[in-house]
């Protein structure tokens, strides 16, 4: 946990209410006050910031976390600040090393060695830069307001000149942006990068990109990996005794009834008021609140969304084609008969 956390605020597009639930569940666990902030339109990754900037600063906040929410790693958010004030730069960014095929994915960048100062940034550049990337995760100073703000006015100025340039015909697509539409990576990190500003933070944990239904199993199993290290209380028993029978690493919602006859894992997550019935066997898969699975029921590599109901002798399970990327099934029906599924998405 961060030290004197203040506040936790949510920027995105979807209605408040569909997070209204999930904002008071969080804030009351973490004892911090939750709050969604809804877009009136797209900013951009740094806009959306300083859109809200009243808000976030009415804390006078010493420091601001900015996490983007397709992320999945362990968040050594204690560790950047430390680092961050070590530094005593404007902000700070998490990196890790990957491979060089896959490095142009993502925001590839250069920094010193030794000082960690961000020397050169790039997002997803066509040729190879550094096998350094980005993680999506920051701790600034409320000096990023400023410097949001200074994009915003210089974008203005342009746009008022009768002539420009040849540097600047080349930043046509910029020029043509909203003056408060600002883009963290492009319009910030860029620019500041080999200024004395930006630092870096390298992680030798694990890091994962959630774009896809596939990943979030995947993160789920490193999430669930990463308990038996720091809450392992969390994990569902697996002596056998009383309960459903344990494989691997599973977490099963207080709230849940799950059948002393099922089985379970691995890499298993139930959430709330979800009943598991007698002999039921589920592996890789996430169920979500409200669920039902039936008697003798099968579910492997899916995602069974909320309120779903999987019938007796049932089997939800992806036949993987050669060549093609891992699958996994999205679920939100009612399923009543067997399914040996080809990978697609079901919703």
């Amino acid at each position: 946990m961060i030290p004197n956390l203040a506040q936790i605020f949510l920027i995105g597009f979807y209605e408040e209410r569909e997070f209204a639930l999930y904002v008071s569940s969080i804030s009351k666990e973490l004892k911090v006050p939750v709050r969604y902030l809804k877009e009136d339109k797209p900013h951009g990754s740094a806009g959306g910031l300083y859109y809200f900037r009243n808000l976030i600063t009415e804390e006078l906040p010493s420091h601001i976390f900015l996490l983007n929410c397709d992320v999945c790693c362990n968040f050594p958010l204690p560790e950047m600040l430390v680092a961050h004030r070590r530094y005593g730069g404007m902000g700070t960014l998490l990196v890790i090393k990957v491979s060089a095929e896959s490095a142009n994915q993502f925001g590839e960048l250069v920094a010193d060695p030794v000082t960690k100062e961000l020397l050169h940034y790039t997002e997803k550049p066509e040729t190879f830069v550094s096998d350094l990337i980005n993680c999506g995760v920051y701790v600034f100073t409320p000096e990023i307001f400023s410097a949001i703000q200074d994009v915003s006015l210089n974008r203005e100025d342009r746009a008022t000149l009768p002539h420009f340039s040849s540097f600047e015909a080349l930043q046509l697509a910029t020029r043509s942006l909203p003056t408060d539409f600002v883009r963290l990576d492009q319009d910030i990190l860029s620019p500041l990068a080999g200024k004395k500003k930006l630092y870096t933070y390298e992680t030798m944990d694990f890091w994962e990109q959630i774009k896809t239904p596939a990943m979030s199993l995947k993160c789920s199993a490193l999430y669930l990996a990463q308990f038996q290290y720091t809450t392992a209380h969390l994990l569902a028993s697996r002596d056998g005794t009383k309960n459903a029978t344990i494989v691997g690493d599973v977490y099963i919602h207080p709230s849940a009834k799950v059948h002393s006859t099922a089985k379970i894992g691995p890499n298993v997550s139930i959430s709330a008021n979800v009943r598991v019935a007698a002999g039921a066997r589920l592996i890789s898969c996430i169920i979500l609140d409200d669920v039902e699975i039936k008697e003798n029921a099968v579910v492997m590599h899916a995602i069974v969304g909320w309120k779903s109901s999987i019938g007796k002798w049932s089997r939800v399970q992806v036949i993987q084609k050669i060549g093609e990327e891992s699958s996994i099934q999205v679920i939100s029906l009612e399923l009543t008969h067997s399914f040996d599924l080809f990978p697609k998405i079901i919703s």
